[in-house]
């Protein structure tokens, strides 16, 4: 039998068939998958477009919390990469997206910033106190607090410290720059004196310069600096850090430092206000990890660190070290530093104790940290464990943080209201930055195997962690308290 020809006008129309059906297939599994249109080799610390609901676990486990995503600056606004979603819809799953993100009980812990019943005003002033503060925000911050208590107990009047302006960061803040300088005279007026100047009739009298003894108690300045009233009008004190000491103080004026400390050193109002907003863009997030990354340069260089370090990067800091008179001590094992614990963790070592703690990699992170040394390549394995990894360089556009990017008091500000503000607070090492936010709250100390073996040990958080809740002496719970967790290698 004679085959029967194909015309070739009907293989044409097979054929366009048939591609029109491979096309519409293709285009479906693309839309499956999801894919991402931007190039593989954008950087691996770029910013990320707000992710929905359900992908960072949040999605209808409280309906009732109306998801409302505020105007964000164009720099959020990339496509960001799938992430692992949570399943809430079992029990089992419910329970760990609660113990990984519920407030500690609070075990009975109240303010106590409220004077006792016996607490009178301010006496009469004998004398002005200058103050030069030194150090970071947050050690400044614990100076100047420590300093109204001092002139609370020696009968002086507070003159506005003087911010530091001379150590590594270089920082030409003033007072009003950082604090609500009005706000701070008008909370403490019942219980010091506090002036903006020196009055004119003292601007050139004679200054006795003291640097008061560490960790002194409340004799030292009764007994021994108040009598220097019968001499000077004026004392200057040259350094405000660790000048008082933690305990058997009155409780008042234990009151009284906590007082300065939370509610009188507010920030400026500038700096207020762009906190709270980088608040609410972290918050679009859902519930966030604030991480204070103990990973500048200056930290490395002081403490020594360079464990993960190239050699060059290890030398640079070395010289930095050896060419900053006011660091004291120069020759520094960096290995013998590490075994005793004294150096932070590196980003990868907290993106791997994150994991083990149960963490998924959909977990938002803000970065509260000032330059990390190193930039990009010592990010890349916590950025792949946590591709969300925001801070106020994403959240806040260029030109919101263009007014407070040279200054580092301004801008450790920023980290530090949202720190405050965050679900859960972790510092990979003890400072004065945790210290603070530590004491708004409860503090967890994380014990934990050394994490150099990565993936080779089973780093699960019941069997090789241990939380251990504390007091603090100014221990306050509310409800934006987040949880501390301070990482300490053994």
């Amino acid at each position: 039998m004679q085959r029967r020809r194909v015309r070739p006008r009907k293989v044409t129309v097979m054929r366009l068939l048939l591609t029109i059906a491979v096309g519409t297939v293709s285009l479906v599994a693309l839309l499956a998958v999801n894919v991402s249109p931007f190039s593989s080799s954008s950087s691996s610390l770029g910013a990320y477009k707000l992710p929905k609901r359900h992908e960072i676990g949040y999605g209808s486990w409280r309906s009732e919390h109306k998801w409302v995503q505020e105007a964000v600056p164009p720099q959020l606004s990339k496509a960001s990469a799938t992430h692992h979603q949570w399943d809430i819809t079992s029990h089992e799953t419910t329970e760990e997206f609660e113990k990984l993100w519920k407030l500690p009980s609070d075990r009975g812990i109240v303010p106590c910033t409220k004077p006792s019943s016996s607490y009178s005003s301010s006496g009469e002033s004998r004398g002005y106190l200058l103050v030069s503060t030194n150090g970071g925000l947050n050690q400044m911050r614990a100076g100047i607090s420590d300093m109204v208590a001092v002139v609370r107990i020696i009968n002086a009047t507070l003159v506005i410290p003087k911010l530091d302006k001379s150590s590594f960061w270089q920082d030409s803040s003033n007072f009003s720059d950082v604090f609500d300088e009005d706000h701070f005279i008008h909370s403490l007026a019942n219980d010091v004196k506090i002036v903006k100047k020196l009055p004119k009739e003292l601007a050139t009298s004679t200054k006795i310069v003291k640097y008061f003894k560490s960790w002194s108690g409340v004799e030292y300045y009764q007994d021994e600096i108040s009598q220097l009233w019968n001499d000077y009008k004026v004392i200057r004190a040259a350094k405000s850090d660790s000048r008082l000491a933690n305990n058997n103080l009155p409780s008042d004026i234990q009151k009284l430092r906590c007082r300065a400390f939370y509610e009188s050193l507010r920030f400026a109002p500038s700096i207020e206000a762009l906190g709270k907003l980088l608040v609410e863009r972290m918050r679009s997030y859902g519930p966030f990890i604030a991480l204070h990354l103990r990973f500048e340069k200056d930290m490395l260089a002081f403490s020594g660190c360079t464990y993960g370090l190239s050699p060059h990067e290890a030398n640079e800091l070395t010289k930095i070290r050896e060419n900053t008179p006011y660091w004291k001590v120069k020759d520094i094992d960096p290995m013998l530093q590490r075994s005793k614990g004294h150096c932070p963790l590196t980003p990868k070592e907290v993106g791997i104790f994150l994991s083990a703690l149960g963490y998924p990699s959909s977990t938002p992170i803000y970065i509260a940290a000032g330059d990390i040394y190193g930039g990009d390549s010592h990010m890349a394995d916590l950025q792949s464990r946590f591709p969300i990894l925001m801070s106020k360089e994403k959240l806040a556009s260029a030109e919101e943080l263009d007014p407070f990017r040279p200054y580092a008091s301004q801008m450790a500000a920023l980290d530090y209201i949202v720190s405050v503000e965050s679900d859960v607070f972790v510092s990979s090492y003890l400072g004065n930055m945790a210290r603070a936010v530590e004491d708004k709250g409860h503090l967890a100390r994380e014990k934990v195997p050394s994490l150099e073996q990565e993936e080779k040990k089973d780093f699960g958080p019941k069997k090789h962690s241990t939380r251990i809740l504390y007091r603090t002496v100014c221990a306050r719970r509310n409800p934006t308290t987040p949880p501390v967790i301070i990482i300490i290698i053994l």
